[in-house]
């Protein structure tokens, strides 16, 4: 059933990124039968019905936080059993896409690729760039994003400089999860690589090296993952 209300201005095709996840939205709530005032009214104006309305224009590209009440408002209960995860998986490629494109420099066309990481200053490069790639969250923003205490965002801010690495594996992996990162093995076997090319007799090595084979016995210790 479509929702009613005054009918909507078409989505902003400017960025076509940006457009693909506002028809997403418009789509979802369009099956609800819901308008943005109702929205509104169910999380009690947080976000707003304006939020609403401009997270589905198209003009903008809404906050994550946004785009998962929207999703969780705008899903019938037999939709939640049958295709929660896929559908808030989709929202996820969708509104990382809509970042990127708003975000990243026109010449970045693919996520960087940790197995060509080989020295220290590969591994720097690489996190920057997969920072870019997903669509350069601010450091606050990161901080928010994971377990508190597990990256602050003066060191996620030095980390996107290059002025440092990560202190520790632990670390790298809640900077990964940060920008949106799925799968970190390959990630932490990038930096054991690169700790034991520059840095083979460094005290950190080690905790590199730990971190390696806890992973790959199925045992890390890393935050919840979230979709690149």
């Amino acid at each position: 059933m479509a929702a009613t209300g005054r009918p909507e201005k078409p989505v902003d095709r400017t960025v076509p990124a940006r457009a693909d996840l506002a028809a997403f939205l418009r789509g979802l709530r369009d099956g609800s039968g819901m308008t943005y005032d109702q929205m509104a009214r169910h999380v009690h104006g947080a976000p707003s019905k304006a939020t609403f309305e401009r997270a589905a224009s198209g003009t903008v590209v809404p906050a994550w936080e946004t785009v998962v009440a929207f999703v969780s408002i705008t899903m019938t209960p037999k939709a939640w059993l049958m295709r929660s995860d896929i559908c808030e998986l989709q929202a996820r490629k969708l509104w990382l896409a809509a970042r990127r494109a708003t975000r990243a420099p026109y010449y970045v066309h693919k996520a960087p690729d940790p197995d060509i990481v080989w020295g220290v200053a590969d591994l720097s490069r690489a996190l920057r760039d997969q920072h870019i790639w997903s669509g350069c969250p601010s450091p606050r923003e990161m901080e928010r994003t994971v377990s508190p205490g597990r990256l602050p965002s003066t060191t996620a801010r030095r980390i996107i400089q290059g002025h440092i690495l990560p202190v520790d594996p632990a670390q790298a992996i809640a900077f990964l999860n940060a920008c949106y990162v799925r799968e970190v093995l390959p990630w932490i076997e990038a930096g054991l690589r690169a700790m034991e090319h520059d840095r083979p007799h460094h005290v950190g090595t080690y905790a590199w090296f730990k971190a390696h084979q806890q992973m790959r016995t199925g045992s890390p210790d890393r935050d919840s993952q979230a979709v690149a």
